[in-house]
């Protein structure tokens, strides 16, 4: 006989076998996007998403209580959210969460009722909800466990059964509802992973043996093998020198945005980060160079107990003393360089963070004034927490992002909801071009608001054109492409395709030129020499003779051209 009610072990894990059954399939879903680019990242965003929620739940252990279960599952998918749709799904968890916090256990009609508002939650987090995504398969999902209860059903496994295949049919039916997806000859990427969650927590309900194990972030360039003398040697450098630990009894309210600004806080002097907050504590982890930082924050929020603070390299360089006194190998370590002194500045009035790939384009947003770079774009999707972590960085009371690529928007806003110090305000850039062209039209001498409608009005003018290879067969836009094609990519699709790529970006750009056309700007890629690319605009400069034609190096991956017109 199946349970009847979710109590918070059940509801634990359940979302860790959602968090992993998602996991498994991210390179599916990957796959799945409409246009066949070889930077699809739905499965990749909503993985991270559900991945960093998953951490903290895990980390809570099997005695967690429900509300601190669902604090984990709103905050962590809130922090690590990337992409559209991992922004979407992190609402729809916090919507959900918001529902069956208070409950000792979940029925059916509690179940019902937390469907709701997790689309209603994720509803109004989209500025223009389009039907045929991820919101239509979770609003299915909704409608017909409403359906159900209001029906009379009384079996709980019952009722998950007919939600998910509800849920799949709705899935099934998103091809009708964009075109788009018809075209392309495939379901909504998002509603699946959606799917693939509510498939995974169904199978732990039925007790299916799954592991629900959840691996820490994987290091770049990690390695299980052991290190040698050499890598021990350098591990001598480390970074952050102290290992800070306390308590806050708390004094005020420690609510998700609280807590994530001081994360946030906490990640701008450090590293290694913990911080967990239950009710009227919060115990934080952090390795900084400046313990009493950390400190100071944390006294805004309440008393402290329970401090310890180590001096990592002080003990470091003991362990190395007795590995040298063991193996008879003299170990030469340099006393550490004395941290420089700190001056506090005023903060300055205006400050600029892009997200940009590429080390051309890099250094075009900072010789533009940019203050912080974000390295991200098509193909990694930097979550809220990372646009938070930028924000602390840049001394400044007006902070303006440019996230420029449409995927990174909405974590864009997330992360202006969530910043109480600071004037955060997004412009909405959908590509590099934009995002430069806004730098390029800001005025220091005008207030945050007319810079800020300044600034959305310029990036109007400007169209993007970006060429890359596809990944699979398909038909876009009534063309027909084949696997190795080159595809001229506009603001609202496809606008050449062929088996030659400096075709492809002359068609691409000849498309987007009018009468009313001034300047053609070009970035040439990593896989692009200078020479090919001086030659191709030679080409532009004689087929648009009224068009001024600008060459730079843009570095970015992927992309062999990313070209704009104003």
């Amino acid at each position: 006989m199946s349970l009847q009610q979710i109590d918070a072990k059940m509801l634990s894990k359940m979302f860790l076998a959602g968090a992993k059954n998602l996991d498994n399939k991210k390179e599916w879903i990957n796959e799945l996007n409409v246009f066949p680019v070889p930077d699809g990242d739905t499965g990749t965003n909503m993985t991270m998403t559900i991945m960093s929620a998953a951490r903290e739940v895990s980390a809570l252990g099997q005695g967690a209580d429900m509300e601190s279960i669902c604090k984990a599952i709103s905050s962590g998918s809130l922090r690590g959210a990337r992409g559209n749709s991992g922004v979407i799904l992190s609402q729809l968890f916090r919507g959900f969460t918001k529902r069956i916090k208070e409950d000792n256990e979940i029925t059916m009609a509690v179940m019902a009722e937390a469907y709701e508002k997790a689309v209603e939650t994720a509803y109004k987090a989209v500025m223009k909800p389009k039907e045929g995504t991820i919101l239509t398969v979770a609003r299915g999902v909704s409608d017909k466990a409403k359906e159900l209860v209001e029906d009379g059903c009384d079996d709980l496994g019952e009722f998950f059964d007919k939600v998910i295949a509800h849920g799949n049919y709705v899935l099934s039916q998103t091809p009708e509802m964009l075109p788009v997806l018809k075209q392309a000859g495939v379901v909504d990427s998002g509603g699946q992973g959606l799917m693939e969650v509510l498939q995974g927590a169904y199978d732990a309900y039925l007790g299916k043996e799954i592991d629900y194990s959840i691996s820490a972030p994987a290091s770049a360039g990690g390695s299980s093998i052991a290190k040698s003398s050499m890598e021990v040697q350098a591990e001598a450098e480390i970074k952050f020198g102290y290992c800070t630990e306390f308590i806050i009894l708390l004094n005020k309210t420690f609510n998700i945005k609280t807590e994530m600004d001081f994360k946030a806080y906490l990640e701008s002097i450090g590293d290694s980060i913990v911080c967990v907050a239950d009710d009227d504590v919060v115990k934080v982890h952090v390795h900084t160079n400046d313990p009493g930082l950390a400190i100071q924050k944390a006294l805004k929020y309440g008393a402290l107990s329970n401090m310890k603070i180590d001096n990592m390299r002080l003990e470091h360089q003991e362990k190395l003393f007795k590995m040298s006194e063991k193996s008879g190998v003299p170990v030469s370590i340099d006393p550490p360089a004395a941290e420089p002194v700190k001056v506090s500045e005023p903060p300055k009035n205006f400050g600029f963070i892009a997200v940009s790939a590429g080390d051309g384009i890099n250094e075009i947003f900072k010789s533009l004034g940019v203050d912080y770079i974000i390295e991200g774009g098509q193909t990694m999707n930097p979550s809220t927490a990372d646009i938070l972590e930028a924000v602390e960085k840049v001394n400044a009371k007006t902070v303006f992002v440019l996230p420029n690529n449409k995927n990174i928007i909405l974590a864009a806003n997330q992360a202006a909801e969530l910043t109480t110090e600071k004037n955060l305000l997004v412009i909405p850039t959908k590509t590099i071009p934009q995002g430069i062209t806004a730098v390029i039209n800001f005025v220091p001498e005008m207030s945050a608001d007319e810079n800020e409608t300044a600034m959305i009005q310029e990036i109007a003018n400007v169209k993007t054109g970006q060429v890359t290879y596809a990944v699979r067969d398909t038909v876009i836009d009534d063309k027909e492409i084949k696997k190795g094609d080159y595809m001229g990519i506009g603001d609202e699709g496809i606008l050449s395709a062929g088996g030659e790529v400096n075709a492809v970006a002359k068609e691409t750009i000849g498309r987007m030129v009018d009468e009313d056309s001034v300047l053609i700007s070009i970035y040439y890629g990593s896989d692009i020499t200078e020479e090919a690319a001086e030659a191709f605009r030679a080409e532009i400069v004689q087929n648009h003779p009224s068009c001024d034609v600008e060459l730079q190096y843009g570095g970015q991956p992927i992309y062999y051209y990313v070209m704009s017109v104003e």
